[in-house]
C-alpha cells in the first residue's frame, strides 16, 4: 500500500468514526489524485465526501467540509481547503512525495498492482474471424483491444486465456471448399466460373497454384472435404502469421467443429428444450430470445434441418463454463449488438452463473491526404491487416487502432501514421522513453551521480511533484481498466505521461554539477519514469527502442 492509499484509508476511517457511515457509502466517495496541470491550485487530492454526506447528515455540505478540514490530521497532509459548495482540496507535504519516490523505487512494477486482488479466471475471445480469407483491416481494432486487455488483467494478477474461435463448421466452410475447387480447376485451364456468392479473392487463386504444385492435376480427383480442409488450414495458418506479426499470440484456437463432433451442441439444445426455452414454428426450431430482452426470437434449426451458428454458440458457452472460467469477455464489431443481447439471453437460459461482458467496437475508416479512403478490392487500396502492418509497422498499427474509445468510430490517418516525427503519437512516446534512457546513460559518466537509490528520495522537491503524481496515477488507470475494460485509457495516459515529462525536462536540469543533491533526486525520478514507460509499452505490446 503506497502513501496515497494509506492517506485514503485513514481518511475513510475518520469519516466512518466521525459521521457513523458504512463502507458501502464510503465506496461511493471520490478521493482523486489531481493530475490536471491547469488545476494545480486545487491541491493534490480532491474529495467530494462532504457533498455526498450532506443528505445523510441533513447538514450543509460546507459545514461538513469545514468540520473535516478542522479535524482530519495526517503527517503527510500539509493543509486542507474547502472550495465551492463543499469540495475538499487536500495538499500533501513534500515528505509525502519523497515517500512515494522511495516506494516506487522499492516496489518497482508491483507498485501499480492491487493490494488485495480478488483473482479471476478470464476467457477473452476476440478476432475469431472466419478462416475463409485474410484478416481485414477492421479486425486490427478488435485484436488490439483484446490483446491489451489480456495483458493488463494478467499483469494485475488474474488468470487470462486469450481465445480465437474458429468457425470451421457450416455453410461458409462448404462455400470456401467449392470456391477453392473452382480456382484449382481454373488453374489447370478448365472453363469454370465462380458463382456470385463465392469467395472471389486473389488469395484462393494463389492457394490453388500452391495446391497444384504440391499435388499436380490429381488434386481435382479429391473429395469435397479435402478442398474445405486444405483451404481452411492454409488460411487459418496465414491468419496466425498475420496475428504474430501484429504482436498477438492466442492461448487457444477453439474449433467450432469440435463442439458438433463431441455431441455438445445437441446436448445443450436438449437442455434448453427441457427447460421450455425452445419452440417449433413453420418447421423450424426457435429460441425464446424475447423472454430475455431480445427484439425477436431466434432460429436455432432451420426447416431444412440445418443448424444455425447460434446453436454452436450455445454449446460454446457451456464449454467455457465447464473449463473453469469465471468471467467471459467477447470482443465483437458494432454490428453484433443484437447478437450480444442474444448471447446474454442464452447465458441466462443455460443457467450459467459466470458473467458475460461483450465489448462492441465501431468501424475503422482510413484517411489519406485528408480524404477518407474507400476500402475495396477493386480500388487496390489497403484492405488487409497485413497491408497496414507492412505500411506503417506493428507499433504504429497497434497504437493507432487503440487510440480511441471502442464505441467511437476510428479514423486511421495514414499520413500521420507514416510520419517519423513527434507529430506521430507513437514516436512521441517512444522518444520520451529514449530520452530517459539517454539521461541515465549520460549520468554514468558523472562521479557524483553513481549508485542513485531510494535514499536519494530526500532530494525530491516541488518541481518533481506533478510528474510523480502522473506516474503514481497509473495504478488507478490500470484498476479502472480492470473494471470497465476501456483499454484506450492506457494509450491516452502514455501520451499524457510523455507530455508531462517533456514539459518537466524543458524547465528542470537533471544533470547539474552545481547542484549534485538535486541532480540525484531528479535522476532517481527519471529512472522511475523510465520503468513506467517500459511497463506501459510492454502492456500495449509496443517496442522499446534503444535510440531514435
Amino acid at each position: 500500500m503506497n502513501i496515497i492509499d494509506q492517506i485514503s484509508k485513514e481518511f475513510n476511517e475518520f469519516l466512518i468514526q466521525t459521521f457513523n457511515v458504512d463502507h458501502q457509502l464510503i465506496d461511493t466517495f471520490n478521493f482523486d489524485l489531481n493530475i490536471d496541470p491547469a488545476k494545480h491550485e486545487f491541491g493534490d487530492i480532491n474529495a467530494n465526501c462532504a457533498m455526498m454526506l450532506a443528505r445523510q447528515q441533513k447538514a450543509n455540505p460546507r459545514e461538513i467540509a469545514t468540520q473535516i478540514k478542522d479535524n482530519f490530521i495526517h503527517a503527510h497532509v500539509e493543509k486542507i481547503e474547502v472550495a465551492g459548495p463543499g469540495f475538499l482540496n487536500i495538499f500533501l507535504t513534500n515528505g509525502a512525495y519523497q515517500k512515494l519516490t522511495e516506494q516506487l523505487f522499492e516496489q518497482k512494477e508491483n507498485f501499480f498492482k492491487p493490494d488485495n486482488l480478488k483473482k479471476k479466471n478470464f476467457n477473452i475471445e476476440f478476432v475469431s474471424a472466419n478462416p475463409t480469407g485474410p484478416l481485414h483491416f477492421g479486425h486490427g481494432r478488435g485484436g488490439i483491444i483484446g490483446d491489451v486487455l489480456g495483458n493488463i488483467l494478467t499483469f494485475l494478477g488474474h488468470s487470462v486465456t486469450k481465445e480465437f474461435y474458429i468457425n470451421d463448421a457450416g455453410s461458409q466452410i462448404q462455400k470456401l471448399g467449392k470456391s477453392f475447387k473452382i480456382r484449382c480447376q481454373q488453374v489447370v485451364g478448365l472453363e469454370k466460373k465462380l458463382p456470385e456468392d463465392a469467395y472471389h479473392g486473389q488469395y484462393l487463386l494463389d492457394l490453388a497454384k500452391d495446391a497444384l504444385e504440391q499435388y499436380g492435376k490429381d488434386v481435382l480427383q479429391k473429395e469435397e472435404i479435402f478442398f474445405q480442409d486444405y483451404a481452411k488450414e492454409k488460411l487459418l495458418n496465414q491468419v496466425k502469421i498475420t496475428l504474430a506479426s501484429y504482436g498477438i499470440t492466442f492461448d487457444e484456437y477453439f474449433s467450432e467443429k469440435s463442439l458438433h463432433n463431441a455431441g455438445l451442441v445437441q446436448k445443450a439444445l436438449a437442455f434448453l428444450d427441457s427447460h421450455d426455452h425452445l419452440f417449433e414454428k413453420e418447421g423450424a426450431v426457435w429460441f425464446k430470445s424475447t423472454a430475455f430482452g431480445d427484439d425477436k426470437d431466434r432460429v436455432i434449426k432451420k426447416s431444412s434441418g440445418e443448424l444455425t451458428y447460434v446453436s454452436s454458440d450455445i454449446a460454446y458457452m457451456v464449454n467455457k463454463n465447464k473449463r473453469g472460467f469465471d468471467h467471459l469477455i467477447m470482443i465483437l464489431g458494432h454490428d453484433h449488438h443484437s447478437y450480444a443481447v442474444r448471447l446474454e439471453g442464452l447465458r441466462q437460459a443455460l443457467e450459467l452463473g459466470i458473467p458475460l461482458d461483450v465489448i462492441l467496437y465501431q468501424l475503422v475508416k482510413m484517411k489519406e491526404s485528408g480524404e477518407l479512403v474507400r476500402m475495396s478490392k477493386r480500388t487496390g487500396k489497403i484492405i488487409t491487416l497485413d497491408d497496414i502492418i507492412a505500411t506503417v509497422g506493428k507499433d504504429v498499427a497497434r497504437f493507432f487502432y487503440l487510440n480511441r474509445k471502442a464505441d467511437a468510430q476510428l479514423e486511421f490517418d495514414l499520413d500521420l501514421a507514416m510520419k517519423k516525427t513527434e507529430e506521430n503519437p507513437v514516436y512521441y512516446v517512444q522518444y520520451a522513453y529514449v530520452r530517459t534512457k539517454s539521461i541515465l546513460e549520460k549520468a554514468k559518466f558523472e562521479e557524483y551521480l553513481t549508485e542513485v537509490d531510494e535514499g536519494d528520495a530526500k532530494y525530491i522537491n516541488q518541481p518533481e511533484h506533478f510528474l510523480l503524481k502522473k506516474i503514481v496515477s497509473l495504478k488507478q488507470i490500470l484498476q479502472n481498466i480492470e473494471w470497465n475494460f476501456q483499454t484506450h485509457i492506457l494509450a491516452y495516459y502514455l501520451i499524457e505521461l510523455a507530455n508531462a515529462f517533456h514539459k518537466y525536462y524543458s524547465k528542470n536540469r537533471v544533470i547539474d554539477p552545481a547542484s549534485p543533491t538535486v541532480s540525484r533526486g531528479r535522476l532517481l525520478l527519471i529512472a522511475e519514469l523510465k520503468n513506467t514507460f517500459e511497463l506501459c509499452l510492454d502492456l500495449l505490446g509496443i517496442s522499446k527502442p534503444e535510440r531514435m
